[in-house]
């Protein structure tokens, strides 16, 4: 799959909605229980950007997006605006917010993760699509040196392997990778004008 480094206009992302989802299978047995399944490890996240749309060059600016992206063809990174940082999304990201890894004394490249925690059970989510020039990198706490970022992979490399059992933390704000879910774009000037706007979905896809 073809990837563009290109944000969605943030500004149109902003009021869109969407959110992440879960597949599960239920099967409700013969006594009343059921038999649950989760195909899927890691969730999925979906939005329709036709929300945050509110003048006609909006609306421009999305059909050039989607133009220029050929579609569903190539993907392309989305601000969640509800969920785009390492902490709660009224802090500010900080380098002790997120665990990335234990150091070994010889491990050198980690992969930048978010955890979600609640009731003793947790979620780790790779993040591979840091912003660039946002990641603050830790070391048993302390600013890290000889760090490169990838902002492509979310992958962290140190110049020296951190020592034995230190912990390996990060702060950052990322992006979600995702494509358009459909084929085309209709826009009507009558709809628009009188309030309505199109439906433009997009999906998150795995890098």
């Amino acid at each position: 799959m073809s990837f563009h480094e290109t944000r969605f206009p943030a500004g149109l992302s902003f009021g869109s909605t969407g959110g992440p989802e879960r597949r599960v299978e239920i099967v409700t047995l013969a006594n009343g229980f059921e038999e649950r399944n989760a195909p899927w490890a890691q969730s999925r996240r979906s939005f329709d950007a036709g929300i945050g749309l509110r003048s006609l060059d909006d609306l421009e600016d999305i059909v050039a997006f989607f133009e220029a992206r050929g579609g569903q063809l190539n993907g392309f990174r989305w601000k969640d605006w509800t969920d785009y940082k390492s902490c709660k999304p009224s802090g500010t990201p900080a380098r002790t917010d997120q665990a990335i890894g234990t150091g070994d004394g010889s491990r050198t490249a980690f992969q930048l993760v978010k955890r979600y925690a609640s009731g003793g059970a947790e979620y780790l989510r790779e993040i591979r699509k840091p912003v660039a020039g946002s990641v603050l990198v830790g070391v048993d706490g302390a600013a890290a040196a000889g760090v490169s970022v990838d902002a492509t992979t979310g992958i962290v490399t140190f110049a020296t392997a951190p020592a034995a059992d230190v912990a390996v933390t990060a702060g950052f704000e990322f992006d979600v990778p995702v494509r358009f879910s459909s084929d085309r774009i209709d826009t009507s000037l009558a709809a628009f004008q009188a309030g309505e706007v199109p439906s433009i979905p997009v999906i998150e896809v795995r890098v």
